[in-house]
């Protein structure tokens, strides 16, 4: 799949269907909600992007 077709796939999704399929990425890459650190820079593109999504979205982080 080109990027153009999984953009396009994406939008299609509902917000539920991308909170899971971010959620399911970054357990696959063994990242949790929230583990960002600022200022920190960090050697994967898509890490940094998972992690700023996933910050969007203030229902996924895990309330302790």
């Amino acid at each position: 799949m080109n990027k153009q077709e999984r953009i396009k796939r994406f939008k299609s999704l509902s917000s539920n269907e991308r909170q899971d399929l971010i959620l399911k990425k970054m357990k696959a890459i063994g990242i949790e909600v929230g583990s960002g650190i600022p200022n920190k820079k960090y050697d994967s593109e898509e890490i940094y992007q998972l992690i700023h999504i996933a910050n969007q979205f203030p229902e996924l982080r895990d309330k302790r």
